[in-house]
């Protein structure tokens, strides 16, 4: 018997085989299953001819295995316990407490979306957890089923929903010149020493440069209000770049949760479905004119005729 045909053996049929084989008595094994004999004697002929061999010996009695058929029961034990141990996990992830798992970089604030999905779906717990810029799409592939993310991004296997941009603020100290002004531009920096801030995780470091009167650092509104600090001030800086904000997951993983998630975000209501969502605005109909009556349309052609007898 060849491996590639004990994988398509039917497990259930390949069970009632093995009470047999230890009975070596029929009418006792389909007693012990709780099937009827005749029942039992043709899913073991159905399982010898799928594997083209005899498992009894036939017209023994008793009931005596082959050598196929003992080769069949020191195997069976096996495929028996690999089934056993499938229906065992499968029914542990179907009675395990199913969750979402949202990741966000830093400054984004999910607490407005994370409350209303516990409000709508209080049964799917959330895992919420921040992450790393230079993982904000690796995560998706191991940690989390949807992550907020700020462009750019390696989009490949991704899909992504832009959601906001973020405003570029310039962080200075609280008695510099320009903490005097609500806003300023980049020509009113250029005297100044700015520090690299490509890398918004680590930060600090340049924030406490600044703090100490070295230079100043151009960072997201969001970045700039995360690390607040009494000496400093934050001003917007009207012609930088910036950032945006997105909402992305595997493009091959959008499950049901992940759809209701995106639905939350963008701002669907309970009881719209997400087909509504996605579908483009209907233009109205312009309404149709009414067919003009038999006594209108007399009425109108009655100066019409006089005028033309008037004529003749």
């Amino acid at each position: 018997m060849d491996d590639p045909s004990l994988a398509r053996l039917d497990v259930a049929q390949l069970r009632w085989f093995v009470a047999v084989a230890d009975e070596l008595h029929f009418a006792r094994a389909a007693k012990s299953l709780n099937i009827a004999r005749q029942k039992l004697s043709n899913a073991v002929i159905d399982l010898e001819t799928q594997l083209g061999v005899k498992l009894f010996v036939p017209g023994s009695q008793p009931t005596e295995l082959t050598d196929d058929g003992r080769e069949l029961r020191a195997r069976a034990s096996a495929i028996i316990a690999e089934d056993d141990e499938r229906t065992r996990f499968l029914a542990e992830a179907a009675a395990a407490p199913k969750r979402l798992r949202i990741a966000f970089v830093s400054g984004v604030t999910v607490s407005k979306w994370t409350r209303i999905w516990d409000e709508r779906f209080p049964a799917i717990a959330l895992d919420v957890d921040p992450i790393a810029a230079i993982d904000q799409t690796a995560v998706l592939s191991a940690d989390a089923d949807i992550a907020f993310v700020r462009f750019p991004i390696d989009a490949d296997g991704l899909s992504a929903i832009p959601l906001y941009e973020e405003v570029p603020v310039v962080v200075v100290p609280k008695e510099h010149p320009v903490s005097a002004f609500d806003q300023v531009a980049m020509a009113d920096l250029a005297d100044e020493q700015i520090h690299d801030a490509s890398d918004l995780d680590n930060v600090t470091g340049a924030i406490e440069l600044v703090a100490a009167g070295v230079g100043v650092v151009i960072v997201p509104h969001s970045i700039a209000r995360l690390h607040a600090r009494k000496d400093l001030v934050f001003r917007t800086v009207t012609d930088a770049d910036p950032t945006r904000i997105a909402l992305a997951w595997r493009t091959d993983a959008l499950s049901e949760q992940v759809e209701e998630f995106i639905g939350i975000v963008r701002g669907r209501s309970a009881h719209s479905s997400r087909s509504q969502a996605t579908q483009p605005e209907k233009k109205p109909k312009r309404p149709a004119k009414k067919a003009q009556s038999n006594k209108e349309q007399a009425k109108k052609e009655q100066p019409r005729k006089k005028a033309q007898r008037r004529r003749r």
